[in-house]
């Protein structure tokens, strides 16, 4: 820095001079409102406000004056610094806050993200079809009885009086297991619920009123109504001054509790070897109500313009499979029934194909949702 000089004239520095101080106010004003980032406005800010800036180097040049003029020259200089100082906080108020709008908006994280990884379940329908049906009847007074998928021939078979040579103990119908030897293990995939029949009579006081809903196994080629893997929902009544039209009843209960009031139920003559007389049951079609029968102009793809739906096989439980059971004849008397799950649900929800209650298409399945 210069040393005093009472002959200096301020005027004559050219830095000094009112107009050269506010040029370099007005451009540092400008550069700094021009700043469109805050690198940019690092830069503005040691260009303008720092040591080596232009009004820094005139505030230098203020110790050189003579003491009389050195009052309106810091003033002035010192002014003009102060007006960048607060445009540089101002400046860099405003861009700090456009960054941190940016920030929140380009580096935003959606914590939504994952909803879909795991998506809301669904039970099958298959199971809550079977369990509704089951309710029907528990609504009545009937027990749920279990038993196990892999049976013995005697549950399956020979209790229930299916002669030895019955079509049904053949590979073409039945899955038999194999022993560990490779011979003959006496096992089977039971082909239909009616062994817990047995097994319910074996293992309750009578009177027996029971339903079993289970998984069931026939050689039978997947197609669009068959499948080798099916669910039954067996019923079984057994006690004393049991009727047909006890049986009657709790079909037509059934019916108008799975599918709505007012549809007719009707049974016609079958052949079961566990039950005498054997019928099977039909209920009138809930879409056309018998309307569809030699009507051409309106056909109903339901029943296929017959009226009537087959739901099942029902009867008199036949006497030898009570003696089978330890059950004394003489005193009592029941009556049993089968109905098809998949069938149901088919009637109930318009299904058309067996393929799509199988093959896992959580699309199919979802639609049912979670009922329970």
């Amino acid at each position: 820095m210069s040393a005093s000089n009472n002959s200096y004239d301020p005027v004559e520095v050219t830095s000094l001079h009112p107009d050269e101080v506010a040029r370099m106010r007005d451009e540092a004003l400008a550069a700094i409102a021009g700043a469109a980032s805050l690198a940019d406005l690092k830069e503005v800010r040691l260009a303008h406000a720092g040591d080596r800036s232009p009004l820094a180097l005139a505030n230098r040049e203020i110790g050189a004056l003579q003491p009389t003029a050195r009052a309106d020259a810091g003033k002035r200089v010192g002014g003009a610094r102060r007006e960048v100082s607060e445009a540089l906080k101002a400046r860099q108020a405003v861009l700090e806050e456009e960054r941190d709008s940016r920030v929140l908006v380009e580096e935003a994280v959606d914590v939504t993200l994952p909803w879909d990884r795991a998506p809301r379940g669904a039970r099958h329908p298959l199971t809550t079809v079977a369990e509704r049906m089951a309710d029907i009847f528990v609504g009545m007074g009937f027990e749920v009885a279990e038993g196990p998928e892999v049976e013995a021939e005697w549950f399956n078979f020979d209790a229930l009086n299916f002669l030895p040579d019955h079509p049904a103990r053949t590979m073409q119908d039945t899955f038999f297991v194999e022993s560990r030897t490779g011979g003959e293990s006496g096992l089977v995939l039971r082909t239909h619920t009616s062994p817990v029949q047995i097994r319910a009579l074996l293992g309750r006081e009578l009177p027996v009123y029971v339903v079993a809903p289970g998984k069931t196994f026939r050689t039978d080629e997947l197609d669009a109504t068959h499948s080798p893997v099916f669910h039954q929902l067996e019923g079984l009544v057994v006690d004393e001054g049991i009727t047909l039209a006890h049986l009657r009843g709790a079909i037509d209960a059934f019916v108008e509790g799975m599918f709505g009031s007012g549809l007719r139920t009707r049974f016609r003559p079958s052949y079961f070897p566990f039950t005498e007389p054997s019928a099977e049951v039909d209920m009138e079609c809930f879409v056309c109500r018998g309307a569809s029968v030699g009507d051409p102009d309106r056909p109903c793809r339901t029943c296929s313009s017959e009226g009537w739906i087959e739901l099942g096989g029902c009867g008199v439980v036949n006497p030898r499979v009570l003696t089978a059971a330890g059950v004394d004849t003489g005193r009592y008397s029941g009556w049993a029934f089968g109905l098809g799950v998949e069938r149901t649900l088919m009637f109930a929800h318009g299904v058309q194909d067996m393929h799509d209650m199988v093959e896992g298409d959580v699309r199919f399945t979802s639609a049912f949702g979670m009922e329970i």
